[in-house]
């Protein structure tokens, strides 16, 4: 999705909505029923009138959960697809798993309940219930808690990689809910809040890609019902658990894919999907990482827009609550042992359209480091057909950010685009560039800034939080990286294709296909003639030239299309001097290894050794972002008509390139 402001307005709204909530939710639980927990042997069951949690003893899943004895999550028994009702993909289930009350409802006058089932690894294997049976070497604590009063109950994961156990190269990490078929309207974000019944036969399903969402704007989500005006919902109060920053892209629901195709709701805090993230562990490495809590809430007694403002509502309420200060025995700090990081960035930029820093966004993040990926077998990777990448490479992350820097074609720099090992904190600054990022962790971070209009992206190293020491980092002047005076540019840079033709479509099964038929002739754009929105479309892909392949049919792109060269004409007052041009690019998302740029038709550079993060065959508009530096004598350049030329080598349909900003300089 978009970096805009499109969500600021309906936030603000939904503020107001929430301090009413707050206020109805506390005279609830006043009124309400006492939790209680009773334990059958094989379950707890955690009750307060309202919910009722059923948890299994051995797994740590939810195997029930009913909302005023109504029972909301789906029951498929038998029917050989795949694990029901709620659960952590990576589970409690090992050789040596307890189960425990940890907060008793008799010792707190029925105010609050928690069960703990935990899982002790001792260096064997564990989860093989994970997606690709991927196991992993880790100590696994899964916690269920319910307040008195609330109609939500919360979960939360620990997972701990003791010294002495085994290396992991984790898959898959999430938490899923399969609910009731009464659910049949999604709500995953503003552009995904519509219905979304069952397809007559899984060919006709509709594809789960068209309906991924970015997780930092999208805190509350999930499925109403049109039938019992009732909603389920995860919130998430924070994304501090989650990878991949503010710009990650990420399934929040769909239905299941396969014939019973039941609603789910999943929260995943590593994942493969749109260049995914990576928690790999050494042996000898101490680890852990809390994932929660968030709440599974449940609503009813309006049609689907008015649960789902409440649900966003409730979102607002839960931000408020964090850290929760009933969080004990796993590594959560309190509030106390929190702090808070403020700032003031200013842009320094003297061919600026404009000095105000739109869509700002701040973030804290573990130093960026190398994985070696030499020394690793990955677990298989499930992904639709695409063209494979090379080692990806990410700029760097120097004061001021600098250009990237290739590194070993074994080796992988991971940054705050794809962690899931580390905790991250963003804020969206004001219109001012002020910026406020609350309940940090202590540690040591770097600080990123991006924002619309800016290409790359400000770092600061070194950024030292202290527990309970409030930070403020006072003005810094962000200077933008610049190689001399700009000649053209196409688009704005914003992490994101959308702008482009065609890009406000891209969530449709085999979009990649239309591009052979809008552009025969391949993109010829003039500047200062052409206009971005209507001449140059959002992905450059091998010209598709099967008229069989249709559009909107369920197609993974396979076929192989033709090179697609795309000209950029444009002209200059008189010829280069002798220094360097520079053709800057930002690329929203690359599917291929490598494409070619020539100028004035003499090739002046490959650009390789591109990540695969597949957003294009799985219907995205933005990826992993890079920017890439081609560098090429000014000389080059004539008085009068040039071109640059961009070159997508022949090759399956879904390799090529998202763009999020081109731009020449001269020195």
């Amino acid at each position: 999705m978009p970096l805009t402001f499109r969500n600021s307005v309906r936030y603000a709204v939904m503020f107001a909505i929430s301090l009413c909530v707050a206020s109805a939710a506390h005279a609830q639980k006043a009124s309400g029923a006492k939790v209680t927990v009773t334990d059958d042997g094989t379950a707890y069951t955690l009750s307060n009138g309202i919910v009722d949690a059923r948890i299994d003893k051995k797994s740590g899943d939810i195997v029930s959960y009913k909302y005023k004895g109504t029972e909301v999550t789906a029951t498929l028994p038998g029917q050989g697809v795949g694990r029901e009702n709620g659960y952590w993909s990576h589970d409690a289930v090992g050789d040596d798993t307890t189960a425990k009350i940890s907060i008793d409802p008799a010792t707190n006058g029925g105010e609050r309940a928690e069960v703990e089932v935990k899982a002790i690894s001792h260096g064997k294997a564990m989860s093989e219930n994970a997606p690709g049976n991927a196991k992993v070497y880790a100590d696994i604590d899964i916690h269920w808690a319910l307040e008195r009063g609330d109609s939500g109950v919360y979960t939360y994961m620990q997972m701990e990689h003791q010294p002495d156990y085994p290396t992991t190269n984790m898959s898959e990490a999430r938490f899923c809910i399969k609910i009731a078929d009464y659910f049949d309207w999604m709500s995953v974000g503003p552009k995904w809040d519509k219905p979304y019944p069952k397809a007559e036969g899984t060919a006709a399903h509709e594809d789960k890609y068209d309906f991924t969402s970015d997780q930092f704007d999208n805190r509350a989500y999930g499925w109403s019902s049109t039938t019992k005006n009732m909603g389920f919902w995860i919130i998430n109060p924070t994304v501090e658990y989650l990878s991949g920053g503010p710009t990650k892209v990420e399934f929040l629901g769909h239905r299941d894919t396969n014939a019973v195709q039941a609603p789910t709701v999943l929260n995943y805090w590593r994942s493969s999907h749109y260049g995914g993230a990576v928690v790999n562990y050494d042996q000898g490495e101490h680890w852990g990482k809390v994932v929660g809590p968030f709440m599974l809430y449940v609503n009813s007694g309006g049609d689907h827009a008015a649960l789902y403002k409440d649900a966003v509502a409730r979102s607002n309420v839960e931000a408020q609550k964090w850290p929760y200060g009933w969080v004990n025995g796993v590594d959560y700090p309190h509030k106390a042992e929190r702090a808070t990081v403020t700032g003031h960035m200013v842009l320094k930029d003297p061919q600026a359209k404009s000095t105000t820093l739109t869509n700002l966004l701040v973030g804290l993040s573990a130093p960026a480091y190398t994985l070696h990926m030499a020394a690793r077998v990955a677990p298989p990777a499930r992904t639709r057909p695409a063209a494979s990448g090379g080692a990806g490479l990410v700029a760097a992350a120097p004061t001021p950010a600098a250009p990237p820097t290739t590194i070993p074609a074994s080796d992988r720099l991971i940054d705050w685009q794809t962690d899931a090992k580390h905790y991250e904190f963003w804020a969206r600054a004001d219109a001012n560039g002020n910026f406020t990022l609350t309940n940090v962790r202590p540690g040591t971070y770097t600080l990123h800034a991006m924002a619309n209009g800016v290409l790359g992206e400000y770092a600061r190293t070194d950024v030292t939080v202290v527990a309970g020491k409030p930070l403020n980092l006072g003005s810094l002047v962000w200077t933008p990286v610049r190689h001399g005076r700009q000649v053209w540019e196409i688009g704005v840079p914003n992490r994101t294709g959308e702008e482009y033709a065609g890009g406000k479509e891209y969530a449709h099964d085999g979009t990649f296909l239309t591009y052979a038929q809008q552009f025969p002739n391949d993109v010829n754009y003039v500047i200062g003639k052409s206009d971005f929105t209507k001449d140059w479309y959002f992905e450059q892909v091998p010209h598709n030239e099967n008229p069989a392949a249709k559009v909107g049919a369920y197609n993974t792109g396979t076929g192989q299309g033709r090179a697609t060269p795309w000209t950029i004409t444009f002209n200059m007052a008189q010829a280069g001097g002798s220094g360097k041009a520079h053709l800057r690019l930002g690329l929203a998302s690359t599917s291929l290894r490598q494409f070619d740029v020539a100028v004035n038709g003499q090739s002046v550079a490959t650009v390789d050794q591109l990540m695969s993060d597949g957003a294009i065959g799985r219907n995205g508009i933005t990826g992993i972002w890079s920017e890439r530096d081609v560098v090429f004598d000014e000389s080059m350049l004539k008085q009068g008509t040039n071109t640059i030329t961009l070159t997508v080598p022949a090759g399956t349909l879904t390799s090529g390139i998202i763009y999020d900003y081109l731009r020449l300089e001269v020195e």
